[in-house]
């Protein structure tokens, strides 16, 4: 790829935060955990609750072994990501490395966070508007997303990163209390989650699409996801800085992702004892209109309280982490192959990136718009074209001795892992946009 031998020094922005003490003891590692947790509940979305709705009413207790895969391959994924961003050669962060590759890559992520911002906050916000009005009973979409929204521009308007990992946490126990509070509440097949999650067999065909291709496409948006880009915005914010904090990273990832398995086995669950095999999710407000019909009206407040705390980590998530990125990727693209003198996180530039992730949405919540489904979907489909770009990008820098160094880059079978990936997300990019060609044609 062209640019790569151009480059003589690009040095990662000055840091403005002292770096913590490296923990020994287990206690010191506990307190020290943090960024894991914020990246995975900006993952985890109303998305996965739909997802794993559906994928529980379709299959049952079948196929949870692709989800723990995903997951699975995901964490090895972007553990990469981090021990680039933790351990390369030039001290350089993962997205100075994928412009050292091409300098094509900072100014095309910065397009793809004002795209996405706006993308995603499309249907987050009209998400955590219909869960506030579907919750209370009370007020319109538009009127409590405004309310959301400008709760969350306050929360993440200037960096600050200590309070943002707090409010996460305090969401990760109103999650745990819902999801795995509701699966208990309406009780679960404990063998045959077990066995779904070690027989690697393929159900029969359920629903509108074939189990096949369902796990291809679980597994081959891992690699392309924009947002896996963001991770190492929040372990510099958290001050990890060098491979000393590389083996805190690893725990930190770690207890975060089993807990992303968890939360998403326990909506999973809830699909096969509520929906399957009779029974489809069309809108999100299915799965707590059926746990108030078993649970009463407690069981609807408990789970809605869960989908509440998805979107709303995610909108702040979101917001956050895009407009670190893309503050970053500016001053890259406008600092060519020189040092970045700016520090991207105090630059006007990520304010106005929060404010359009927060504020420019707010369209899609007027009267006669999309649904919080359909802008989910058209969200997914939307950064199809950044798979392969992202996912061979990495590969590449996290596998050449001249970008990571000759002692941290990948060894063979990480190397395999992520060239399955990368055709993969060859893959699902040219699949999912046949769908998008053929939905529109059999629309217009």
């Amino acid at each position: 790829m062209g640019g790569q031998c151009k480059f003589t020094f690009m040095n990662a922005t000055p840091s403005s935060s002292p770096s913590p003490p490296v923990p020994h003891s287990f206690l010191e590692y506990l307190r020290s955990f943090g960024p894991g947790i914020v990246i995975v509940l900006t993952w985890l979305g109303a998305g996965d609750v739909v997802d794993m709705g559906v994928a529980g009413s379709n299959y049952g207790y079948s196929l949870m072994w692709v989800l723990v895969a995903a997951v699975v391959m995901r964490f090895l994924f972007v553990s990469l990501i981090a021990r680039y961003q933790l351990c390369n050669q030039h001290g350089e962060s993962v997205l100075d490395g994928l412009a050292r590759l091409h300098r094509w890559y900072a100014p095309a992520l910065f397009v793809a966070v004002i795209v996405m911002g706006h993308v995603y906050g499309a249907y987050m916000t009209v998400g955590i508007g219909e869960v506030c009005r579907n919750l209370f009973r009370v007020g319109q979409t538009w009127q409590w997303a405004i309310l959301c929204n400008a709760i969350a521009l306050a929360l993440v308007f200037q960096p600050a990163y200590d309070r943002l990992e707090w409010v996460f946490k305090f969401f990760l126990a109103v999650l745990a209390i819902s999801f795995v509070g509701s699966a208990i509440w309406v009780g679960f097949n404990p063998l045959g989650v077990l066995q779904g999650l070690y027989r690697f067999e393929m159900p029969g065909h359920q629903g509108k699409f074939n189990p096949l291709l369902v796990a291809g496409a679980m597994i081959g948006a891992i690699g392309g996801s924009m947002m896996n880009l963001v991770y190492p915005y929040f372990l510099e914010a958290k001050g990890w800085r060098g491979p000393q904090y590389r083996r805190v990273q690893f725990y930190d990832f770690l207890l975060a992702v089993t807990v992303m398995i968890v939360l998403n086995l326990a909506v999973w669950t809830l699909g096969a004892e509520l929906l399957y095999p009779d029974k489809q999710i069309k809108e999100l407000d299915d799965l707590p209109r059926l746990l108030s019909t078993m649970l009463g009206e407690g069981g609807r407040w408990l789970f809605y309280l869960g989908i509440f705390a998805a979107i709303y980590t995610s909108i702040l998530g979101h917001a956050s982490g895009l407009a670190l990125m893309g503050s970053h990727a500016w001053l890259r693209w406008q600092a060519g192959t020189k040092p970045i003198t700016e520090d991207y996180r105090r630059h006007p530039l990520y304010r106005w990136i929060v404010l359009w992730c927060l504020a420019s949405p707010m369209v899609w919540t007027l009267p006669g718009m999309p649904d919080f489904v359909t802008l989910t979907l058209v969200a997914n489909s939307a950064q199809v074209v950044l798979l392969p770009l992202l996912a061979g990008g990495l590969w590449w820098i996290t596998a050449s001795a001249r970008y990571i160094g000759p002692e941290h880059r990948n060894r063979w079978w990480e190397n395999a892992i992520m060239a399955l990936l990368f055709a993969l997300a060859i893959y699902g990019a040219i699949s999912s946009v046949r769908s998008i060609i053929q939905f529109t044609t059999s629309s217009s």
